[in-house]
């Protein structure tokens, strides 16, 4: 128990501890905290009782603006710091707890921090993970016969995205514009996205940098892995339908990529491993790990309308669904020896459950258009529309508490005119 009152439906009880970058109207610093209840311990004002072995000589990480530093430590040192946050704010230790000054000056409420991306990402990477989603696109555009791509059961399929337009949850999307074909019998025409989508997602962030020309092994790929938020990949998807062969998402995916502000350790969700998915054929044996490294996390999806007086939940599922783990993922990222640096971004793919209501696209909630996605009082969808509010939320149940990743949320806005475009 922490000496702070957390509710039991909050998702960052004592047993969660994710950390994030947050500023305040009297500080806009940004500054590295930890969240717990409904607040914000300031590891800049307590950096100096990490005293550990590890960190007494490494407290500056703390004072960073950014998590960077802290995530290139490494699994001792993440783990030393949540056992010494583990100390701080347990109910029966003095140390914080009876020291009314340094309370007053290390705790923030959340409702009153402005949140920023966690980590300066270097280089981001989006994977294609989930087999149900990955099999529901091959139907649509394929057929059930040649779904899969035959390459697909055998490696983590993925593709370098763009870094610099991750933003943090509640920053707006502008609905973008770009060649689109809607008429496969005539030329490409220049148009505003008439089938702009999100992609429920999770994404991990990469710890100790790794040298040009190194693998990491899949038995050393978890000393890479840092922690998990949730993700929203914004897709245009008549823009990406146009431009994707031969070389794979482009413009139709880096108009903007939303993360969830708190990072959530592996040390939090590890109570809550389940089976790895079977995987068949075998995996090369470079990929091959019989260690469970999949997860239960409960995702939801919400949309809300201008009209909508209530978000609508338009898909329940969860992150066991994964076919790949993110140890493959990173691995095979890694085995050409192409190297990582601490605070990259590597995303799942979309996750989407067997069964319709678990779908993680409005490309498959709507079945690329001959469905209409039900929001209630008569209101429906087939893609966003402008003004349409988003909102990921994920969390592992446990025993009276949640670990949680809070919510990942982007409203979409209208396009910028044209007419500033061609200028």
């Amino acid at each position: 128990m922490s000496f702070i009152h957390v509710s039991p439906e909050s998702h960052f009880p004592i047993q969660n501890l994710p950390y994030g970058v947050f500023s305040t109207g009297d500080n806009d610093q940004p500054r590295i905290g930890v969240a717990i209840g409904d607040q914000i311990l300031d590891l800049s004002v307590v950096g100096h009782l990490f005293d550990g072995p590890i960190l007494k000589k490494k407290q500056n990480v703390f004072k960073k603006k950014s998590l960077n530093k802290f995530m290139g430590l490494g699994r001792e040192a993440w783990k030393e710091a949540r056992n010494t946050l583990k100390f701080l704010l347990s109910s029966d230790q003095p140390v914080l707890r009876d020291d009314a000054s340094l309370r007053t000056k290390a705790f923030v409420p959340q409702d009153q921090a402005q949140m920023h991306v966690p980590a300066k990402i270097g280089d981001y990477t989006d994977f294609y993970s989930s087999k149900n989603h990955a099999y529901n696109v091959g139907v649509m555009f394929r057929g059930p016969d040649n779904a899969l791509m035959p390459n697909w059961t055998h490696l983590p399929v993925g593709y370098h995205g763009r870094s610099s337009s991750v933003v943090i949850s509640g920053t707006p999307i502008h609905r973008p514009s770009g060649q689109i074909r809607p008429d496969e019998s005539q030329p490409p025409i220049f148009s505003t996205c008439k089938l702009f989508d999100f992609e429920l997602e999770m994404a991990f962030f990469t710890g100790p940098a790794t040298n040009l020309g190194e693998a990491v092994p899949i038995d050393k790929a978890q000393d890479h892995i840092f922690g998990a938020v949730m993700m929203n990949d914004w897709s245009a998807r008549d823009i990406q339908k146009w431009e994707y062969v031969p070389l794979g998402p482009f413009l139709s995916k880096n108009l903007g990529t939303s993360i969830s502000p708190w990072v959530v350790t592996m040390d939090a969700l590890q109570p809550f491993l389940v089976d790895n998915t079977e995987q068949d054929p075998e995996p090369l044996p470079y990929l091959n790990h019989k260690d469970n490294f999949n997860f239960d996390i409960d995702l939801e999806v919400t949309l809300k309308g201008d009209e909508m007086s209530t978000p609508a939940v338009i898909s329940k599922s969860n992150f066991k669904y994964m076919y790949w783990t993110m140890k493959q993922q990173l691995t095979h990222h890694t085995v050409t020896g192409c190297n990582l640096n601490p605070g990259d971004l590597m995303g799942s793919g979309t996750i989407s459950g067997p069964t319709p209501d678990s779908y993680g696209s409005m490309l498959e909630l709507c079945w690329k258009g001959t469905k209409l996605v039900d929001l209630g009082n008569g209101i429906t969808r087939r893609f966003l529309q402008d003004g349409d509010e988003v909102t990921f939320t994920g969390h592992c149940q446990g025993e009276g508490y949640k670990i949680g990743f809070g919510t990942c949320t982007g409203k979409v806005l209208p396009a910028i005119p044209t007419e500033q475009i061609k200028k």
